[in-house]
């Protein structure tokens, strides 16, 4: 739980004075740089926060060993569904440009995406925050972005971890990961069965890179081409840092009625691996998936990313969602009604694809 209590690992690790040696002899836990009363601090500062997002299933309150939450009773049959992720690397850019906030909203929808694909409506959420040097402030800002995330999927945030760990994390630099929960009924699992030959494949617009990918485009932008956060580049009509900070987008307001009635037979979250590696995970044996190039907007940024490094077609689509945040697979017949559902919630939809007979594999022309 949010106990913002330190983790023990910080027990022999460099101290924060030259001589640790109180006057009276004795060394704290302050010493060797672990602060309890700033952690104790920070715990109230965020408490609040995650308040904001308790709905009726909350039965804890913040500061406890465990969080507890109880199930609706309307689930005849409910299956749990979690899964757990983090940032990975665009943290990088954040810690450069001093932006917090968003970085909370990305690990919520990106655990929320990888639920959703599986027909699950989001229950709660817990995140770990870990850093050397627990600053109160960033660690606000950091938990109001996984709130403010948490409350417009209409999960709970009901705890998580703050740990301070001196000597493990360069001044200023923390990892972030968090763990969601969610539930559908037994027999409304969506897991790629029903998937046929035919099925029409419709992809859901990115916001950007999301958080994924960010190893190669932080070395592209950074070392190849030599711009700061702070470049405007023509070719993308933005400023670096703020085009790698667009937020990670969650699908599930959108596609929560398309659930409801009945309109997926699988979905697959672009994440880490791009289309090649994730639209297969879904696919049931016998099946493939035809994708044609160009079948939808991709913003300029993948385009000028291939062009710095001269990246081969290939690994940009096994690396990047390449404008694709979600890919849906809808039986034919379904098809208008899919549209219609998603014109309604306000999401751009595009036919990028088909499944076609196969070995689990992406082809594209």
């Amino acid at each position: 739980m949010h106990s913002a209590v330190p983790h023990t690992q910080a027990d022999g690790l460099v101290p924060v004075a030259e001589n640790p040696v109180a006057k009276n002899g004795s060394i704290t836990y302050a010493d060797a740089g672990v602060d309890i009363d700033r952690a104790t601090r920070t715990k109230q500062r965020i408490k609040y926060l995650a308040h904001k997002t308790f709905t009726k299933g909350v039965l804890s309150e913040i500061g406890g060993y465990g969080g507890l939450f109880s199930i609706a009773k309307k689930y005849l049959d409910p299956v749990l569904v979690s899964s757990v992720d983090g940032v990975g690397t665009k943290l990088k850019v954040a810690f450069e440009m001093n932006v917090h906030h968003t970085v909370g909203g990305d690990l919520v929808n990106h655990c929320v995406n990888d639920i959703v694909v599986q027909g699950a409506a989001p229950l709660f959420f817990m995140d770990y925050l870990a850093t050397g040097k627990l600053e109160p402030e960033v660690a606000e800002r950091v938990v109001g972005g996984i709130a403010e995330a948490c409350k417009h999927n209409g999960c709970a945030l009901i705890g998580g971890e703050t740990a301070e760990m001196p000597g493990f994390y360069k001044d200023g630099e923390y990892d972030l990961a968090g763990f969601i929960v969610g539930v559908v009924e037994r027999e409304r699992i969506i897991n790629g069965k029903g998937v046929q030959i035919g099925d029409i494949i419709l992809g859901l617009p990115s916001s950007g890179l999301h958080t994924n990918g960010y190893s190669l485009a932080r070395k592209l932008l950074f070392e190849v081409a030599h711009y700061s956060p702070e470049t405007y580049v023509n070719e993308i009509k933005n400023k670096v840092g703020n085009e790698l900070m667009r937020p990670h987008k969650s699908y599930w307001p959108a596609l929560k009625k398309m659930i409801d009635a009945d309109c997926i037979v699988a979905m697959a979250h672009i994440t880490g691996g791009g289309i090649t590696e994730n639209l297969p995970r879904v696919l049931p044996r016998g099946t493939g998936a035809a994708i044609q190039l160009g079948s939808w907007p991709m913003q300029p940024i993948f385009e000028h990313l291939q062009n710095l490094g001269n990246v081969p077609q290939d690994e940009m689509l096994r690396t990047f969602n390449m404008g694709l945040g979600m890919l849906l697979v809808i039986p034919s017949k379904k098809f208008k009604k899919a549209q219609s559902l998603l014109e309604r919630a306000g999401e751009k939809a595009y036919a990028v694809g088909r499944i076609i007979k196969g070995d689990r594999k992406v082809l594209y022309s």
